[in-house]
């Protein structure tokens, strides 16, 4: 194969054609006309392996392009589990293959979509495994509509296509709340607000308070779990998510999905109140109850406390003016019976029935007092008979005695054991002078014969070539007797 390539390719195919040479070389040379006969040159050919070619082109389009601008509609869109985002951008006539990575993807604020039409600026590569060249896409904004609007208008979709803004899940305000939650900045206008007027309308609510940040990266999931820790404190009834007016930018926290469903989930009401009037956010749509302003929001929770008390007011009202004509009437229907002959003598009646009924009373206090003290009397003769009596008097007297007793007792025993120690010392010492190892202990054996069963008395009991033992203070010896002599 290599042949094939020896000789560099000619730059027209016409050239090729064999009669072509056969007639330049039978036309014979014009006169006067020099012949070259020099050898044309060659020139020198660079072979390049795919990846050189391929690299070489990378370098020309990055090189040659920079940054660019792309302009088209999306198709094939697929987020990869990787987090890198792969589509196609195309238009009537051509298409180009984009890729985003993770670390661009995640500042999208829309979902990229099939059929959106997009702005797409980025460098130009080549992706040498395939070939093909790419996009590689550091920024993507919808054409016509801002990042923000699309992306606010796809959650909205999103969520309402879940029934997370039907009017049927929405919850009532409670009445009276006693415990009202609150989640916002510490450091914003909101809170300072809400105080002020719940303090105005409600000053004995108690307030639980929950700070977050209310902009910024990572404010929507500090907003929402602030929602959830709110919403299992024990007895809060409804919580106040606020945040003053701003930007779209500065109040985007709160058009985004976890605050909106935090709210959703959220055991309580929740009032949303981020912004002014006119701002509306995807949590005024999830929340039960949404108010235009932070104060607002606060005027909301204490409305039914305030209209309580003026209805406490105006029935108190009505109660007393009844109470009073009431009683007046009484008191002019008393004024007429007084004024009657038949009734002139009642007071005088009653005064004589007042003194009996006090003078029974005294009599019923001193006859209660001697059957107290009766009663008393009788109670301390009976305490003073059990007391002599007393199970724990009596135990305590047979307690004494029996230590004595087990006193004498330990004496007696100690006497005793004293008198059998000193007797068994004595019979030990009179055993001791009796033993026949204390003779043996000063010198003297015994001589048993061989078996050791007899004791050797005298000599002729043992007759020459018997053994005999003979049994020392310490130890033993074994002997063969060779020769008996008698006692002369």
């Amino acid at each position: 194969m290599s042949d094939l390539f020896s000789e560099p390719f000619e730059e027209d195919p016409q050239d090729d054609d064999p009669r072509d040479a056969n007639r330049q070389l039978e036309q014979p040379p014009r006169a006067g006309v020099a012949q070259d006969t020099r050898k044309p040159a060659v020139p020198e050919r660079h072979i390049f392996t795919v990846s050189e070619l391929t690299a070489a082109i990378r370098g020309t389009l990055e090189s040659g392009f920079g940054d660019v601008w792309v302009e088209g509609e999306i198709s094939n869109c697929r987020l990869w589990n990787t987090g890198h985002l792969y589509f196609t951008l195309k238009d009537g006539d051509a298409q180009i293959k984009i890729v985003m990575f993770r670390s661009a993807v995640r500042y999208l604020k829309f979902k990229p979509e099939d059929g959106l039409h997009v702005v797409a600026r980025g460098r130009l590569g080549i992706y040498e495994p395939k070939g093909e060249y790419q996009l590689v896409c550091e920024h993507l904004q919808p054409r016509g509509l801002g990042a923000l609007q699309l992306a606010f208008e796809q959650l909205k979709k999103k969520l309402q296509a879940e029934g997370l803004f039907e009017q049927s899940r929405k919850r009532p305000l409670p009445a009276l709340p006693a415990k009202i939650g609150i989640v916002t900045s510490l450091d914003g206008a909101a809170l300072r607000d809400i105080i002020k007027v719940l303090n105005r309308r409600h000053p004995t609510a108690h307030l639980v308070i929950r700070p977050a940040r209310v902009q910024g990266d990572g404010a929507a999931a500090e907003v929402a779990s602030a929602i959830r820790a709110i919403g299992r404190v024990p007895g809060v009834e409804v919580i106040i998510v606020a945040r003053g007016g701003g930007s779209v930018e500065d109040l985007w926290a709160f058009n985004e999905e976890p605050i909106a469903r935090a709210m959703v989930h959220c055991p309580v009401p929740v009032i949303s109140a981020v912004g002014h009037e006119v701002d509306f956010t995807i949590a005024d749509f999830a929340a039960d109850v949404r108010a235009p302003t932070p104060s607002a929001a606060a005027e909301m929770v204490v409305a039914a406390h305030a209209e309580f008390r003026n209805r406490i007011d105006r029935y108190s009202q009505r109660l007393r003016h009844g109470i009073n004509a009431h009683i007046h009437g009484r008191r002019v229907r008393v004024h007429a019976l007084e004024r009657r002959r038949g009734l002139a003598v009642w007071p005088a009646r009653l005064a004589m029935r007042g003194r009996h009924v006090a003078e029974l009373g005294h009599g019923l206090r001193l006859t209660i007092g001697a059957a107290l003290a009766r009663r008393q009397r009788e109670y301390h003769g009976i305490r003073a008979r059990l007391e002599a009596h007393d199970v724990r008097r009596r135990l305590t007297a047979v307690r004494g005695r029996l230590e004595a007793l087990d006193t004498q007792l330990y004496n007696a025993a100690r006497r005793r054991q004293d008198r059998a120690r000193a007797r068994i010392e004595s019979l030990a010492a009179r055993l001791e002078s009796l033993s026949p190892l204390s003779v043996l202990s000063r010198g003297y054996a015994v001589c048993w014969d061989g078996e050791r069963t007899r004791v050797i008395r005298s000599a002729a009991e043992a007759p020459p070539g018997s053994q005999v033992r003979v049994t020392l203070h310490e130890g033993e010896l074994v002997c063969d007797v060779t020769q008996v002599k008698d006692e002369e």
